[in-house]
């Protein structure tokens, strides 16, 4: 049976299906993503191709530089076995819950947003939509400024920010315009050059030896296996946008959990190392891939590589703004908001901590959104078949779990947006008696909690379904 196209009800097929045949017919190489939501995606994109995307995204600037999260704070850092634990075991249960979503896009051939029409119905998609388009071109200005900042230190300069800027900007939104081909280029040519800049960073760093922080400290070992989960589900809402053209979802599945979980280990475990040789300041993180030979060549291959990290910003926006202008051709859209994240970069001298802040608030709705979203579409309504039609009547239900789980996130870790904000829920903890202690992780229990909800009003939204 071929893929059901966002304007039909796509059934659930049966967990078999992971390992199972492929979801709809095989399409020439050279097929590109359709442009308007309700043409049906071709299924081009075998394992390799996940893995090499995910592997790609799993290695960034960022993530090298803030392994300064997973290590503590200055005074009280983690050992360094634990530090290296936290980050497998934060990273395999991240990209585990990535996987999920992944494999949900492969099996209904619509992008992320689309796939909310099933679970909350069509007008109420437009919330989580609205608030994914924020955060995507939020990341996308920050994955610029963090290119042109790369730049200028592989240049040794200061200035030039701008051409930096303007060049990443006009790169990003080429690869936004044919996206199943930049995801070729990539398999064929970027990830192994990027394998052999992270092999060659590895070495040469590893040959200078890796001092132990916190002789045996494992103090903070689960807020910092809780920071890796929250890096990889932030990924969350952007997976089916890809994964829609997958051949199989056993390919989309394992191709992402493989790919991203081997990157990120690897990148977080890198940073970690150039951070203690650079005394634990993230700030000079970058001196230690510089000081070794040919340091500066290696470093720009990874420069340019994190373009594929605004690459996926931009898309999935486009993405999400088809959502709700489905018959907008998507190369316009790509094309718009690939200018507008860079003219906002050119304006942004740097990101400021609120709005930083700000970004970590809305993807903490993206956690228990995933768990109400996988729950409901394996063992709910999904499992007779979900409406993703421009008419999907709403399912105000859903809404319950997927607020709980926001609740639970931000009552064990508020997010510091503003006074206001943080003081509301550390109120709460006070009235209720509570003191987050180092077993509460907001990213796991704001998994379950809804999840459970969700569990157990299915009864209900599978009677709703067939009504």
């Amino acid at each position: 049976m071929p893929p059901a196209s966002p304007s039909s009800s796509a059934g659930a097929p049966a967990p078999q299906d992971l390992a199972g045949p492929a979801a709809g017919p095989a399409r020439p190489e050279r097929a590109e993503a359709p442009l308007v939501l309700d043409t049906e995606p071709p299924r081009t994109l075998r394992f390799r191709d996940h893995f090499a995307l995910w592997m790609n995204l799993g290695v960034s600037l960022i993530g090298f530089s803030t392994a300064a999260t997973v290590l503590g704070d200055k005074g009280g850092e983690l050992s360094l076995a634990a530090a290296v634990t936290a980050i497998v075991a934060g990273t395999a249960v991240g990209t585990a819950m990535l996987a999920v979503a992944a494999l949900i896009g492969a099996r209904t051939g619509a992008p992320a947003m689309a796939n909310l029409r099933g679970l909350f119905g069509t007008r109420l998609s437009y919330l989580p939509t609205v608030l994914n388009i924020v955060q995507c071109v939020g990341w996308g200005v920050f994955e610029l400024l963090t290119i042109s900042a790369g730049a200028q230190t592989v240049a040794h300069t200061t200035g030039y920010r701008w051409l930096f800027v303007l060049l990443a900007g006009a790169l990003t939104t080429a690869l936004t315009i044919w996206p199943l081909g930049s995801i070729a280029v990539l398999r064929r040519f970027v990830a192994g050059a990027v394998a052999v800049a992270m092999v060659y960073f590895t070495v040469q760093l590893g040959r200078q030896g890796v001092p132990d922080p916190g002789a045996g400290n494992w103090t903070g070992f689960l807020h910092a296996t809780d920071t890796m989960i929250a890096v990889s589900i932030s990924f969350v809402p952007l997976a089916a946008d890809y994964t829609r053209h997958s051949r199989t979802g056993r390919s989309a599945f394992w191709g992402s959990f493989s790919g991203y979980t081997v990157a990120q280990v690897w990148c977080y475990v890198l940073g970690l190392v150039a951070l203690l040789q650079s005394d634990g300041d993230p700030n000079k993180i970058f001196d230690s891939f510089l000081g070794v030979s040919f340091g500066w060549l290696f470093l720009l291959v990874l420069v340019l590589r994190e373009t594929d990290q605004s690459f996926a910003n931009v898309y999935s926006t486009a993405m999400s703004v088809q959502n709700l202008l489905p018959r907008v051709d998507r190369r316009v859209l790509s094309g718009a908001i690939g200018v507008l994240t860079t003219v906002l970069a050119l304006r942004i001298d740097r990101f400021t901590d609120t709005y930083s802040n700000f970004l970590g608030l809305i993807g903490s709705v993206f956690v228990p959104l995933l768990a109400v979203l996988a729950v409901d579409y394996f063992f709910g309504a999904g499992r007779s078949g979900w409406n993703l039609s421009a008419d999907a009547p709403s399912r105000w239900l859903m809404l319950l779990p997927w607020a709980l789980g926001f609740a639970v996130y931000q009552f064990l870790a508020p997010t510091e947006v503003a006074d206001w904000w943080t003081g509301f829920w550390t109120s709460a903890q006070e009235k209720l008696h509570f003191t987050p202690q180092e077993w509460t992780s907001a990213s796991l229990f704001a998994f379950l909690v809804p999840a459970l909800a969700t569990w157990a009003l299915t009864p209900l939204t599978r009677r709703a379904a067939r009504n």
